[in-house]
């Protein structure tokens, strides 16, 4: 018998719920076995490491939001298979696969609340879902929470979290960089704020455009951010990369990005940008 049964079995009004399997949370850095409770209250960070694990729309949007209230925007309607893709599997088949899973129409998922006092439009991308790929309805949701945010003269702020563009989609995945600049060029001009935090990982054609627009970049620690693997980098022009490099304290160092920002810290320190960069509404 393992030490983990053995501790299972010796509670004995364990709810049924917490089998071995959810009592337990192994930290996907250290290794070390956390009560999942503990996990849980600690924000899904693990307490012996720090290390910060991903997390969904639902968890984000609760942590965040004051009194843990918000309303979802509805999704835009998109039209799915355009390409009528097959791999090892039919596209129509990962779609249904990835929403059983996570419970959620595709990628990214958009929120209207109030964060410490300032309401706010935000986006959330969910690496659950077929990796948080970028795909025609996450540039349609993008653009769906950004024409929101000025329809309601609201800043808008986007977590993201992506393993690159939708290959299922081909060229029209990749369209929705130059779609989401537009949209973003046009929250600029109606003088709101946009604010990105990047969470784990966030890579590919995401880092390449919205990911990277931010009035104010953010980052979770030890988030990994890119554009191209770092094998291919190194494979590429032959030399051994630094110690570290596209994690967040990295990209920090090198001006790359405005601040890392641990998760117990967040919901302040947007509250605190979100009242300096909406001098307006801070003064009604």
């Amino acid at each position: 018998m393992s030490w983990l049964s053995k501790v299972r079995n010796g509670i004995p009004f364990l709810p049924k719920r917490q089998v071995a399997d959810t009592l337990w949370h192994k930290c996907g850095k250290c290794q070390a076995m956390v009560f999942t409770k503990e996990w849980e209250d600690n924000l899904f960070v693990c307490p012996r490491c720090d290390h910060h694990d991903r997390i969904g729309p639902k968890a984000r949007f609760t942590m965040l939001f004051d009194d843990e209230r918000y309303r979802v925007l509805p999704a835009p309607e998109v039209r799915e298979d355009p390409l009528k893709f097959k791999d090892t599997k039919r596209y129509p088949d990962r779609l249904k696969a990835a929403r059983a899973a996570t419970s959620e129409r595709d990628a990214l998922i958009t929120a209207r609340g109030v964060i410490g006092g300032h309401e706010a439009i935000v986006g959330v991308q969910d690496f659950a879902f077929m990796g948080g790929s970028m795909g025609i309805a996450v540039g349609a949701a993008i653009v769906a929470g950004i024409k929101a945010a000025i329809d309601a003269n609201l800043p808008y702020v986007l977590f993201t979290a992506a393993g690159g563009a939708r290959m299922q989609e081909g060229i029209l995945s990749l369209m929705q960089m130059p779609r989401t600049t537009v949209a973003l060029a046009q929250l600029r001009e109606a003088g709101l704020p946009y604010i990105v935090v990047l969470t784990d990982p966030t890579t590919g054609g995401v880092t390449a455009s919205y990911a990277m627009l931010g009035d104010v970049q953010m980052a979770e620690p030890g988030a990994l951010i890119g554009f191209a693997g770092q094998r291919v980098i190194e494979q590429t022009i032959r030399e051994k990369l630094p110690e570290g490099f596209q994690r967040a304290e990295y990209l920090l160092a090198h001006g790359m990005i405005d601040m890392v920002v641990p998760r117990a810290e967040l919901t302040s320190r947007l509250a605190t940008l979100l009242a300096y960069l909406t001098p307006e509404e801070a003064a009604a």
